[in-house]
């Protein structure tokens, strides 16, 4: 049998705009995902936009394990990596806004995954990856699509409106998808075909378990 392997993108930007700020991918959105997967067998790489070691943000006590894990402080340069994945899962935080949206290695490894045929998953920010995707038949990868992102009322609330680069609720939109969200803070995730995003960090238990059901239906 195959070996069943994800792989997890996280963001190199470690600054909030010009705040001063630190960010980074969030720990949290990883760790969840990751043990799920890492429990049912599934093997887990890492990859980032300049690969080694990602900034992180939102880690905690409970997160030890994974900011334990080697692979972690040597990610693969994304331009590296391979599109032989069952899967592509972009991890949040607000550094995605910076450096995912006009990576071109990002754009044509998420494009060779879908369409092998493979599963793409966001959460928060990690939709940031997906504005500019386009499929080899034409339109946006995220056209006509259900999907969910960190919202433009919740980087309202937190007066960040005008420090990141752009909307990504309102991008998502412009680009054809169908966008919805729950209040902020809460659990919110939609599944459309392969296609799995989930809102805020709130979410990332339902994305864990999501994902790894459909890798694993994914293979038969």
């Amino acid at each position: 049998m195959t070996r069943r392997r994800v792989l997890f993108v996280l963001t190199s930007h470690p600054t909030l705009g010009n705040t001063g700020q630190p960010t980074g991918f969030h720990v949290g959105e990883t760790a969840a995902p990751w043990r799920s997967l890492q429990s049912a067998g599934i093997h887990v790489d890492f990859a980032s936009p300049q690969g080694g070691h990602p900034p992180p943000i939102g880690q905690d006590p409970t997160h030890a394990d994974l900011l334990a894990t080697p692979a972690l402080h040597n990610t693969i340069p994304i331009a590296e990596a391979e599109p032989t994945y069952d899967a592509i899962y972009f991890v949040g935080g607000h550094g995605a806004m910076w450096d995912f949206p006009t990576n071109p290695a990002i754009h044509s490894l998420t494009r060779e995954i879908y369409e092998r045929p493979g599963i793409i998953a966001a959460i928060c920010h990690g939709q940031a990856a997906l504005i500019n995707v386009t499929l080899t038949t034409g339109p946006h990868l995220v056209t006509g699509k259900r999907l969910t992102s960190f919202s433009h009322t919740a980087e309202h609330h937190r007066g960040l409106t005008t420090v990141v680069p752009f909307s990504l609720q309102h991008t998502l939109e412009s680009r054809g998808a169908h966008y919805s969200s729950a209040p902020d803070n809460h659990p919110h995730l939609i599944q459309d075909g392969r296609l799995i995003t989930a809102q805020n960090p709130a979410s990332a238990p339902l994305l864990a378990t999501t994902l790894t059901a459909a890798v694993i239906e994914l293979n038969g």
